[in-house]
């Protein structure tokens, strides 16, 4: 395929293909993916995705390119176990981790499981802040969210080390890494401790809370994408709960028969 005829397949000008050729254009997203379109290859191969390293990557992907949402959980826990990583199974640990947004209950309902099971309580963010020695919005702010991350997942190591049962609170952005919320979902029974958009912004600022969410005009926007954008990862866990749609008592009743059920299963 000739320059000009990829240019006018793609709809980009041949100078700026040119310069996209040589290393110096500065493309947006957009025209990469018509680029790559017009190549009929995927966006990821063309910017060198780690998944195009190699003919085995290649393949892999090929396989699970059109794989429904089930059949790509069976490989993932399959790819973990044959890895020696765990599959993320239910209920296959005594460690239970509670995982949601901000506002979900994930500390009030965490202390009270961990007082009825005899279990550690351990809120993960705390764990962090005894890393870095200074609290969360000061490590973001000094040293950028990469860092924390690094603090995070090494928390969550620090934690399934020493823990052998624990009920653990974790960071709603925990999903955000990809390597740490597949560390959890190997090692630990996983809640998602679901609510209402409205009941998170009023759980969040009754703890006055005043962090950008909580004060921004555009807030509950805001937290009905975040909440949209993380829903996919916090489904993955292997039991979830609505904590909007009763009382804290009925709430918590319902998350211990979960968690015992799944404690039963571990014995």
């Amino acid at each position: 395929m000739t320059r000009r005829a990829l240019a006018e397949a793609a709809q980009v000008s041949d100078r700026h293909l040119a310069n996209l050729e040589y290393g110096i254009g500065n493309p947006s997203m957009l025209v990469l993916l018509q680029v790559s379109r017009a190549l009929q290859c995927p966006l990821a191969e063309l910017i060198g995705d780690i998944t195009t390293s190699n003919p085995e990557w290649l393949l892999i992907r090929e396989l699970l390119g059109n794989a429904d949402e089930a059949t790509l959980r069976r490989v993932r826990i399959q790819i973990a176990e044959q890895l020696g990583l765990g599959g993320g199974r239910p209920a296959r640990s005594p460690r239970i981790a509670l995982v949601g947004l901000r506002g979900a209950g994930k500390s009030t309902l965490g202390r009270m499981l961990a007082d009825e099971l005899g279990f550690p309580f351990i809120e993960l963010s705390k764990e962090i802040e005894k890393f870095a020695g200074c609290s969360v919005s000061e490590i973001q702010g000094l040293y950028g969210v990469n860092a924390y991350r690094r603090y995070e997942r090494r928390a969550l190591e620090e934690t399934i080390q020493i823990y052998s049962e624990a009920v653990i609170a974790t960071p709603g952005g925990l999903v955000s890494d990809t390597a740490t919320f597949n560390l959890l979902l190997s090692h630990c029974t996983t809640v998602w401790l679901q609510a209402k958009p409205e009941d998170h912004m009023n759980r969040v600022r009754a703890q006055g809370d005043l962090r950008p969410m909580a004060a921004s005009k555009e807030a509950m926007e805001d937290l009905k994408t975040i909440l949209a954008g993380r829903a996919a990862f916090y489904s993955k866990a292997d039991l979830a709960l609505d904590t909007s749609a009763q009382g804290i008592d009925e709430t918590f009743a319902l998350l211990r028969e979960m968690v015992r059920g799944a404690l039963e299963l571990v014995e």
